[in-house]
């Protein structure tokens, strides 16, 4: 199974992998399947870092390699399903990963209750 993780759910695979419930896990530590970061995360991540509301005191692109979280670019194909989406979600970065998450055909894992909405719109919640 293909599988994109929300930019939280990585920052607790980092710092605190307590927090990520325990089906979600099995998920993430299934060898058969491929764990992926949107390059969307990293935006955010950096972006979020930029404004003083999140320290990142790592490398996003290393601290990925490590756990074999392969980060994946948002293409065009990405960013047309983005134009499909209702607007049940109003994070540009929590929409940009739901977006790609359908164009792909993947599964999503995240805490985020919103995305739930999504569901009938083809995106496969874990």
């Amino acid at each position: 199974m293909n599988i994109i993780i929300d930019t939280h759910v990585f920052l607790w695979l980092l710092n605190d992998p307590s927090k990520i419930d325990g089906s979600y896990f099995s998920h993430i530590e299934d060898t058969n399947n491929s764990i992926y970061l949107s390059s969307m995360s990293m935006v955010e991540l950096i972006i979020k870092s930029s404004i003083g509301k999140l320290t990142i005191d790592f490398d996003i692109e290393q601290a990925a390699n490590a756990m074999d979280v392969e980060i994946m670019s948002f293409d065009a194909k990405d960013a047309l399903q983005l134009s499909k989406l209702p607007l049940h979600h109003k994070d540009p970065f929590d929409r940009m990963i739901i977006a790609q998450t359908i164009s792909k055909d993947f599964s999503l894992i995240s805490d985020d209750s919103k995305f739930d909405q999504y569901v009938v719109n083809g995106l496969n919640l874990l």
